[in-house]
């Protein structure tokens, strides 16, 4: 089903120019401004409707095609008040949803936006009322000011395509791999440690043909019930090792099927630098270098590296990270820093770390391994899209 009066082709905007305020000029009287309350049961759409009074509300299962009619709907009984629809304009927050929903509307012409949660400003009363009409009438006012071009009211998230989505799900998955993995290993070290049994290792390879001649201090075998359950739980460790070995070998295999393509290329560069790992470049180019990025303070925001100061009158502190960015991207950072002062010891921003912690507290390490990790994922920003080296740092040869 296809949006009647489809909206002429909007400007694209500067990578990220466009996410505090919209660059198009607004005409109330020819748009229809929706925005949409999700859930997994229900959306409550709300809309502003040129030429209609009431505030048009509606309740619908969660069908995109529903959800259509009912714009289709509204853009009808607009044009029966006496108005020309020129634009459609449709809301609604991120979340569990994702950016599906904005592609398959943006497909039929109708112009889609996801909206940062966290920028909705929202009551600080401690117990405040909350109803889905509630949110969609926050949600409008919000995303009317956007509209409108006035900074400050909401801010928009990039919606990426599908391929880019594609491209983040080998990490992502061998992330949750990996915490399988040590879930499975403390579960069975822990029940050979009831026994008694502190020296078996289930990481190695013959691990599992051993368990069957593992005795108890007393010199007893397992008994039949804990062997069968260590067996299974090693049966299951396998499995998972295996679907991590098999992520690793695919990931190798695209680098080498396509070494010059635009995210490739940037793994394999990223890789060069000694102390950073493949694991690490594609975690860090899926997830933050290959996204457009206005400048080195977007870096560092998306990456949750920024701080978060409280100040009123003469009160001024820090609070720490303010956590707003992407968690994955900012716990690679943490532990890529730590890495980096191992490997590149005479670099610049090594030697500027160890200028300024100096007196050897354990409290300035920590507080300062954040602005290195700050300042180093600008540096590989820079280094992948500009082609910037970094001072002092030792690079492997190109292969």
């Amino acid at each position: 089903m296809e949006c009647r009066n489809a909206p002429a082709e909007r400007p694209r905007p500067a990578p990220g120019q466009a996410l505090s305020r919209s660059l198009v000029a607004l005409d109330q009287n020819s748009t229809i401004i929706a925005v949409i309350e999700m859930s997994q049961s229900s959306w409550l759409v709300a809309g502003m409707l040129p030429g209609i009074e009431r505030q048009a509300r509606k309740k619908l299962d969660p069908s995109p095609e529903r959800l259509l009619a009912l714009l289709h709907r509204w853009q009808d009984e607009a044009v029966r008040a006496g108005r020309t629809i020129t634009r459609i304009a449709l809301a609604f927050e991120a979340g569990r949803d994702g950016f599906w929903l904005a592609r398959w509307l943006e497909a039929r012409g109708v112009e889609a936006h996801v909206i940062h949660a966290s920028s909705v400003t929202v009551s600080r009363e401690h117990r405040r009322a909350k109803t889905d009409r509630l949110d969609t009438e926050l949600l409008k006012r919000g995303f009317l000011g956007w509209l409108r071009g006035e900074r400050g009211h909401c801010s928009m998230a990039r919606v990426p395509t599908i391929a880019e989505e594609d491209g983040k799900r080998p990490n992502r998955e061998r992330d949750c791999l990996v915490g399988e993995r040590t879930r499975i290993v403390n579960r069975i070290k822990s029940t050979l440690a009831r026994l008694g049994i502190r020296n078996f290792k289930p990481t190695l390879r013959k691990a599992a043909e051993r368990l069957a001649t593992v005795h108890t201090p007393e010199g007893v075998p397992l008994p039949p019930n804990t062997l069968a359950e260590l067996q299974r739980d090693m049966a299951r460790l396998g499995f998972v090792v295996s679907q991590i070995r098999e992520i690793e070998q695919a990931r190798q295999k695209r680098l080498e099927q396509q070494p010059e393509s635009g995210p490739h290329a940037m793994v394999r560069l990223l890789a060069r630098i000694v102390g950073v790992g493949v694991e690490t470049a594609d975690l860090l180019v899926h997830e933050l270098l290959s996204r457009p990025m206005r400048d080195r303070r977007a870096v560092a925001r998306y990456a949750g590296l920024t701080g978060s100061p409280d100040e009123s009158g003469a009160r001024r502190r820090e609070q720490g990270l303010a956590r707003a960015g992407n968690a994955r991207v900012r716990r690679g950072m943490i532990q890529l820093a730590w890495r980096f002062l191992m490997f590149q010891k005479e670099s610049a921003l090594a030697l500027w770390y160890r200028a300024r912690t100096a007196d050897s507290r354990i409290g300035t390490r920590k507080t300062m391994i954040v602005a290195l990790a700050r300042k180093l994922i600008i540096a590989l920003w820079r280094f992948v899209t500009t082609g910037e080296p970094l001072e002092g740092v030792v690079l492997r040869p190109a292969s």
